[in-house]
């Protein structure tokens, strides 16, 4: 994050974002960073999701008081989403080098599987992207840069727009999909899919016929790749689109 985005914002009136606690007519000021704050903040998220990130545990982390927080932020929302921000910022800079291949849909491709990289182990970040983009820069840069790739293919404003819009939906929706199930069952989940397969195998196969065809698939599949495949028919249309 650059120095701009890490220092505290002015608002009106002179105070610092979300208002600094003051005693005796001074302000408490923080006795740490907003990049300390936003990096701690992550990590709670990461832990144990957007219910264990309260001000008292983040405080606790950093080693403060609590009103050292409010220096920075105004509250939670705020706080999320400059955590989310700052997971993108790092998704920016893995795909800084995915803006010149010959072929455009190599680097679209290489954005959206480094977005679900970083999505598909935050299921907070999912619902927080682009939700407000003036705490969210890096969002914005990220969707540019994706829709600069599009671009490249000769497609005209509606189809571009349409297609980094199915590109991202695809990337945040299968991500948050499968990070809400991998949190929900931990190391559980090998043994809830095969309960799933016999469920499948017990099903009558002619009424549900195209279970049985897919569910030795289904029994073995790997989510990652399974992502990654729906990924390439998606921009195997893009490809189509554009030759058109």
């Amino acid at each position: 994050m650059t120095d701009a985005r890490t220092s505290p914002r002015a608002r009106p009136g002179g105070g610092r974002s979300g208002g600094a606690r003051a005693t005796g007519g001074t302000r408490q000021r923080a006795s740490h960073s907003l990049e300390a704050v936003v990096g701690e903040a992550v990590a709670l998220l990461d832990e144990a999701g957007e219910s264990a990130l309260t001000f008292r545990a983040l405080a606790a982390r950093l080693g403060g008081g609590v009103g050292s927080i409010y220096w920075y932020v105004s509250g939670k929302d705020e706080l999320v989403d400059l955590a989310g921000d700052h997971v993108i910022a790092s998704v920016l800079a893995a795909t800084e080098g995915c803006t010149g291949a010959e072929d455009p849909l190599e680097d679209v491709r290489a954005i959206a599987v480094a977005f679900f990289d970083a999505v598909v182990v935050r299921p907070w970040l999912g619902a927080r992207f682009l939700g407000n983009t003036e705490q969210q820069p890096n969002g914005m840069l990220l969707y540019e840069r994706l829709g600069q790739q599009v671009v490249r293919l000769g497609l005209g404003p509606r189809r571009s727009f349409e297609a980094v819009s199915a590109v991202l939906g695809f990337v945040v929706g299968t991500a948050a999909d499968l990070g809400r199930q991998s949190t929900a069952l931990g190391p559980e989940r090998d043994g809830d899919l095969e309960q799933h397969v016999e469920h499948w195998r017990a099903l009558d196969e002619e009424e549900f016929p195209f279970v049985h065809f897919v569910l030795d698939e289904f029994a073995t599949h790997d989510d990652g790749e399974q992502f990654r495949a729906g990924l390439d028919l998606l921009l195997a249309g893009l490809r189509l689109q554009a030759g058109a």
